[in-house]
């Protein structure tokens, strides 16, 4: 085989690589219950971050807001204070708020060119809220769970293959259900809402309902309300939000990640294509003019 054929060969098997590693988009899922901290991981990181740009989008046809730029955090964006970045390029949020959950992509830049494909991690943040704070016995209560997340997803389990679901359970673990005559539960599947609402009773000092959210029947965190007596001999309760980002399951954690294509925008993918054609054309490109320049001088 003539030196000519290796190069190209050698420049095909690089431009598959590159293809297949463009078809294999990485998504990350992560959720996790808002006032606690999250670190969002990078998976095209390069051994140096000062390569990397992390952007953010509340929603998929929302502006982009650069919020790392080549490993330094910008000052110009509302929460730059609570953001930092990892040893490993990871992204650190602390405090999480309902207005961040949305997708985050981790970029790489080396001299001004891109390198690598996107790597998209998509963040759902689970809340909890009440009707009130301060209440008395016999009076009723509403607990609000929602899952802020982008708009595709869905809380009904026949849409889509995310199979997400909210639920509200005991202190015992035990899913509460319509068929109980002392709970109202209802939900909005489309908006990923579900919500509880109950009369409180004197013994309800102490009594936790927890709010769930699992993807394939596992638990992926969740937010615990208990109901606090002032005094035990006073019927004034407050229900104090307990937060929970551990699932009941060992096994499972607060990441999911998912391999596939389905959550990234066909324009986005091809402009990722046809960024790595040039750049492996480019390649090959100057590959046979040195040989041909080696060739010539001989």
């Amino acid at each position: 085989m003539s030196d000519e054929c290796r190069v190209c060969l050698l420049g095909l098997i690089f431009l598959s690589s590159l293809l297949t590693g463009i078809s294999g988009v990485d998504e990350t899922h992560v959720f996790i219950s808002s006032g606690e901290n999250v670190s969002l991981p990078c998976n095209n990181a390069l051994h140096d971050c000062n390569s990397t740009t992390w952007n953010y989008n509340g929603f998929i046809d929302s502006a982009t807001v650069e919020l790392i730029g080549l490993g330094i955090k910008k000052k110009d964006t509302e929460s730059h204070e609570r953001l930092s970045l990892g040893s490993d390029c990871s992204l650190n949020i602390r405090n999480i708020s309902t207005e961040d959950y949305g997708y985050y992509t981790c970029q790489q830049y080396l001299n001004g060119q891109r390198l690598k494909a996107d790597a998209r991690v998509f963040l759902h943040v689970l809340h909890v809220s009440s009707s009130q704070t301060e209440i008395s016995a016999g009076l009723s209560v509403t607990l609000f769970c929602q899952l802020y997340s982008y708009p595709r997803v869905s809380c009904d389990d026949s849409v889509g293959s995310e199979r997400i679901q909210l639920f509200w359970v005991n202190q015992t673990g035990v899913k509460l259900t319509r068929s109980d005559s002392r709970y109202q539960i209802s939900s909005s599947s489309g908006h990923c809402i579900i919500t509880l609402n109950t009369t409180l009773l004197n013994e309800d000092h102490n009594r936790e309902w927890r709010c769930e959210v699992t993807q394939r029947d596992q638990v992926k965190t969740s937010v615990t309300y208990t109901v606090k007596s002032s005094a035990q001999s006073d019927s004034t309760t407050s229900v104090i939000p307990v937060h929970n980002t551990h699932s009941q399951d060992p096994s499972t954690t607060n990441t999911h990640t998912t391999k596939g294509t389905s959550s990234v925008s066909s324009s986005q993918q091809l402009s990722d294509t046809v960024f790595f054609l040039n750049q492996s054309l480019d390649i090959m490109n100057s590959s046979l003019k040195t040989l041909r320049d080696g060739v010539q001088n001989h």
